[in-house]
């Protein structure tokens, strides 16, 4: 008898989707992935984020028309659902037949995937990740990024930082702004941080371009990442 996984949630950063151009050596790579897992009894809620497809929309339309935050954020949305759109179509014959813009509404499906996007203004997708996982019952997230670990600052711009493997929410929360902002560049939204630490969910941040890992943490494997919860 196949053996019954619970429904993992997975935040797909759009700098996976849409890098430069569109990753379809990513996007077919990940596809394989997903259903060779739902095939041994996994489920999977995929929420697509907007990465530089939003990015490029926004600065075009700021170098005509200077915008409010929430017409930023409207761009970042649609960005997402297109991101959507395109993992939906990508997963037909086994997803849910429209992209969940609303991760709070009640989905009745038999189908193992779920394709998700953007919600409104003032939420991130990790957000509405983290309200999936509420609405779902599902006790752990993934988001698929293009960092390995979360560091103790940005390693970019600080050679001291220093990866972390391991965290408590309220350590995590200590690390990063208490405010939200559509352009902020955080491994994972301090609203959904706060809203994930009532939960009792587990969030785990990885590379997604190293798909194994991804499966690894699936399977409960070592992995390369960070584990907040």
């Amino acid at each position: 008898m196949q053996e019954t996984h619970e429904r993992i949630i997975v935040s797909v950063g759009g700098s996976l989707i849409v890098p430069d151009q569109i990753d379809t050596g990513f996007l077919k790579g990940f596809k394989d992935l997903v259903l060779q897992k739902v095939k041994s009894g996994f489920s999977f809620a995929i929420i697509a984020g907007g990465g530089r497809t939003a990015r490029r929309y926004q600065e075009a339309a700021n170098a005509v028309t200077p915008l409010s935050r929430q017409d930023l954020d409207w761009l970042g949305i649609h960005s997402t659902r297109l991101n959507g759109q395109l993992l939906r179509n990508i997963f037909t014959g086994y997803v849910l037949q429209r992209v969940i813009k609303n991760p709070t509404i009640d989905i009745d499906t038999d189908e193992p995937l779920i394709i998700a996007a953007g919600w409104q203004p003032g939420c991130s997708t990790d957000y509405d990740a983290v309200l999936m996982a509420k609405n779902l019952g599902a006790q752990r997230l993934v988001n698929l990024s293009n960092i390995d670990y979360v560091y103790t600052a940005d390693p970019k711009k600080n050679p001291d930082a220093k990866k972390i493997e391991k965290a408590s929410w309220a350590e995590f929360r200590a690390l990063i702004p208490e405010e939200w902002d559509p352009g902020l560049s955080s491994p994972f939204d301090p609203v959904a941080a706060k809203e994930a630490e009532s939960l009792g969910l587990e969030v785990a941040i990885m590379n997604g371009a190293n798909l194994e890992n991804f499966a690894n943490y699936l399977e409960r494997k070592p992995f390369t990442g960070t584990v907040i919860s």
